[in-house]
């Protein structure tokens, strides 16, 4: 068995594990890079082998940092079969044409606006590009296998986001195990991540591997905002990842306006059509949640669902107290570029980021304190005031995943720490190896290990 470790090996982010086993190549996630502009033009480069060479792929969830690449690997030559669950198959689907008309807006304002070293600006790809790799798609769910040359491949549910499940590959009497990004045993929407017991290679998330969740309730705390800022006359911001994230959000909002911790008539805006066929989503497949039917069924009640352009540009222009959820969640692109123009220079708006940051993003920029911020080609002075709640996080942090290794019945053979930074993976190395006494490494970018 042969892994090489194409992305999400010294970042959290671009997440690609290329497998060789049991006769096929599989890649395990085919996602974007994210965050420092080194890591994004990673996005550009030729894939590290050709892909018609690959056999599958098989995507752990739909998040863009996990299936954001598929276009550009179906551009470059593959060929072959796309598994994933059900649902992640369903938002995937929202998630990678959202991606391609954002990518082809930026591209488009980008000319317009000469602020593009590239003449003319092009997208990564484009929306028809984006079908075509959808078109690949296969739906597995979990429980079952598939066989790809003589490697079996399963599903196994994580929770985090809906329809997110860990990688088992069995071949020549080994088991290789990816853990995908683990969930929370606490998440507002999603189950505790089902044990697994048996890896001889191991492969685990690290985004939280230095950090705990906050014991602060942040529920309680995002109430205490929006009653203060709509008290001044403000507005509150919430960038919001579109999928997971703004459906989290919905329900604490809802939760808080009838419990009296907000004003029950305090306008809440999703100014994001696809968080808005999101939570259609969630609630299509409302049987993989842990909230009841009625809860599922009455997320987005009294919400005002945002659908144009022009709807947007008024909400910006408004002056009346309103929560406003919009994507994307690190403020990298989207509509909340828009609403931070607007908002950022005046000191009575609040600006909330619920969840983790990636280094190198505008959201985690403005999280450290930044003055100004760049937008669209141009400076933005920051007086707003600017929030982290970390607690939003769907990430299990460091204790939760030492927790979900614990259900191992027997240490791997070898165990591989991914998808964080590297202060972050090579912490919870220090923990599994002292704690677990497991082996294990952090491999780097490009890294090619014997398994």
């Amino acid at each position: 068995m042969q892994i090489r470790f194409l992305g999400a090996a010294d970042t959290v982010t671009g997440s690609r594990h290329l497998v060789e086993a049991g006769g096929a190549r599989v890649l395990l996630d085919c996602g974007l890079f994210q965050g420092f502009k080194t890591l994004r033009e990673r996005n550009w480069q030729p894939f590290a082998l050709p892909p018609r060479e690959i056999d599958a792929v098989v995507l752990s969830h739909a998040h863009i940092d996990h299936s954001g690449w598929l276009p550009v690997l179906v551009k470059q030559g593959f060929k072959g079969p796309v598994y994933a669950s059900p649902a992640t198959r369903d938002l995937a689907e929202v998630m990678l044409l959202d991606s391609a008309r954002l990518q082809e807006e930026d591209a488009r304002r980008a000319n317009r606006g000469g602020w593009s070293r590239h003449a003319p600006a092009l997208p990564l790809y484009t929306t028809a590009e984006a079908r075509r790799a959808l078109a690949k798609i296969v739906a597995l769910p979990p429980g079952r296998t598939v066989r790809v040359a003589d490697a079996v491949i399963g599903l196994v549910p994580v929770g985090h986001l809906l329809g997110a499940s860990a990688v088992t590959l069995r071949a020549g009497g080994r088991t290789l195990v990816f853990s995908g990004d683990l969930g929370r045993v606490d998440d507002l929407l999603m189950p505790p991540p089902q044990r697994i017991a048996q890896a001889d290679v191991l492969l685990v998330e690290s985004t939280y591997g230095n950090r705990r969740h906050p014991p602060e309730d942040s529920a309680a705390r995002l109430a205490q905002i929006v009653r203060a800022t709509a008290q001044h006359g403000g507005k509150v911001l919430l960038p919001a990842f579109a999928v997971g994230r703004a459906q989290a959000l919905l329900l604490t909002l809802q939760r808080l306006k009838a419990a009296g911790e907000i004003p029950a008539g305090l306008p809440v805006f999703l100014d994001s059509p696809m968080a808005a066929t999101a939570t259609a989503l969630y609630q299509r497949h409302r049987k993989l949640l842990r909230l009841g039917a009625r809860e599922a069924a009455t997320l987005d009640d009294g919400v005002t669902v945002v659908a144009t352009a022009q709807q947007s540009e008024r909400l910006c222009r408004s002056r009346w107290p309103a929560v406003i959820i919009s994507a994307s969640g690190m403020a990298t692109g989207g509509r909340v570029l828009h609403h931070l123009k607007a908002m950022a220079p005046n000191p009575r708006h609040h600006i909330v980021f619920p969840g983790f940051q990636v280094a190198g993003s505008r959201g985690a920029h403005l999280v450290a304190g930044a003055t100004e911020v760049k937008i669209h080609g141009e400076y933005v002075a920051v007086k707003a005031r600017v929030s982290h709640l970390e607690g939003y996080s769907a990430h299990a942090d460091a204790d939760g995943v030492l927790d979900w290794l614990r259900g191992f019945e027997a240490a791997p053979s070898q165990c591989f720490v991914v998808h964080g930074e590297p202060e972050a993976a090579d912490t919870l190395r220090l923990r599994i190896q002292d704690e677990l006494g497991w082996r294990v490494r952090v491999p780097g970018h490009g890294a090619q290990h014997e398994a």
